[in-house]
């Protein structure tokens, strides 16, 4: 992450903020959920409806793999485009206001550092010393007021390809049984679930939660969703029946 100001050796931080770490958690949970859910639902159905389940399973599986991928792209691409355009509009605007009213912004930049603690006339002279270069001076603005860094935008072309990749390899865990010739729905769900615990459990590494909890977290609410899906398409396939 570039924030262009040196940084102290020995802390150095994760980057969660570069536009590609939330798409692709966002991604692969969802591939994961929402695929082994469609499995289980039309399993359930072509079941108790007496279809082919190993043919509408695929089917349904890969068309869920395909669509929810692009879908994601798509979202994420226009999300986070929008997300930066509208940042870019308002430091182009800070921009013209440190240039056509300087001192101005020199007297309201000084007086957040008072906020933050600093004395009156040493906030005076930083705040004239960072505006001596019109650039540090808007990149100091943006994150003063805006919370952003002109420099640190998160990139839509990341953040779609990130989504695309990481929702197809969620969405082709549970389909593995049935493109391996084993057609058999239980070791889908066996092997969302434990997909499921190892994403939450990696995820958990960059927040203030237990790689356990996070497991269990993501673990739970794929097997609740995929357990909901079955229900409702066993409904379905009695009616269809």
């Amino acid at each position: 992450m570039s924030t262009g100001l040196p940084h102290v050796a020995g802390h150095e931080h994760p980057d969660v903020a570069g536009g590609w770490l939330r798409p692709a958690v966002f991604g692969a949970m969802d591939g994961l959920v929402s695929n082994v859910a469609l499995i289980a639902g039309v399993a359930a159905g072509a079941s108790t409806a007496g279809a082919d389940q190993s043919q509408s399973v695929l089917l349904a599986g890969l068309a869920g793999l395909s669509a929810g991928a692009l879908s994601m792209a798509a979202g994420e691409y226009t999300s986070v485009a929008s997300q930066s355009e509208a940042a870019q509009r308002e430091i182009a605007r800070e921009r013209e206001e440190i240039r056509r009213h300087p001192a101005e912004e020199v007297a309201e930049l000084a007086a957040r550092l008072e906020v933050m603690g600093v004395d009156t006339d040493l906030a005076d002279r930083v705040a004239d010393q960072i505006h001596r270069d019109p650039e540090i001076a808007v990149t100091v603005h943006a994150r003063q007021e805006l919370g952003i860094s002109p420099d640190d935008l998160a990139s839509p072309t990341v953040a779609a390809v990130s989504s695309f990749l990481s929702f197809a390899v969620g969405a082709a865990i549970p389909l593995l049984p049935w493109l391996l010739g084993v057609p058999e729905l239980w070791l889908a769900v066996a092997l969302t679930l434990v997909a499921l615990f190892a994403c939450g459990a990696v995820v958990a590494q960059v927040t203030v939660r237990s790689w356990w909890y996070g497991g269990l977290r993501q673990a739970l609410l794929g097997g609740v969703a995929a357990a909901a899906t079955y229900g409702l398409g066993a409904l379905v396939g009695v009616g269809l029946g």
